[in-house]
């Protein structure tokens, strides 16, 4: 499982997940933390991981995109228990990376369900995950994909931000500790 292009995938998904974490984390925290900026710059830097990292690993970056992948087979069960792993391990870099920069760590959340909160999480993961099947299904090359796929977390985040923090990433949604199960978790796994 370990041989060189298995540990580049594994890499490629931790710094994946880490840049697009803390993008959301600098943007959430800073002076233009509305939606829109915070949606936008998330679209840009996946966009740019997309293209850059895409060729490795397929660029997922997104324990809820995993799952999917994994249950329509496009992904075996150890790889994709290995990139939730990596996945996650990334998002948790980068919270220390962030508290480490700004000193802000006392972040909490009280992780309570609201069926708000997952309805928009839902509907804004299935319209990013939309976005990731017709680029694939239209087969677009390396950049046109990146475009479709950011585009597509950009707009989902938009509509999810209507009814909850617009995360649509359960590796994000833990370092922005925006953690409930029934919400920032189940939400974009159904979605």
């Amino acid at each position: 499982m370990f041989r060189k292009n298995k540990l580049a995938m594994l890499v490629s998904e931790f710094l994946g997940t880490g840049a697009l974490t803390m993008t959301v984390l600098a943007l959430t925290h800073s002076q233009l933390s509305l939606p829109y900026f915070v949606a936008t710059a998330a679209g840009l830097t996946l966009i740019l991981m997309t293209i850059a990292l895409g060729a490795i690993s397929g660029a997922v970056f997104n324990p809820a995109l995993t799952i999917g992948l994994w249950t329509v087979r496009k992904l075996k069960s150890l790889q994709a228990v290995s990139y939730i792993i990596a996945q996650f391990a990334g998002a948790a870099a980068a919270w220390y990376l962030f508290v480490y920069f700004t000193k802000l760590e006392d972040v909490k959340n009280s992780g309570a369900y609201d069926a708000r909160i997952l309805v928009a999480e839902v509907v804004g993961t299935f319209l990013f995950s939309f976005s990731i099947a017709a680029a694939v299904y239209q087969r677009l090359s390396i950049g046109l994909k990146g475009l479709m796929v950011g585009g597509g977390l950009m707009m989902g985040a938009l509509v999810a931000s209507l009814g909850s923090s617009g995360v649509l990433n359960p590796a994000v949604a833990m370092s922005l500790h925006q953690w409930g199960w029934g919400t920032y978790v189940l939400g974009p796994v159904l979605g």
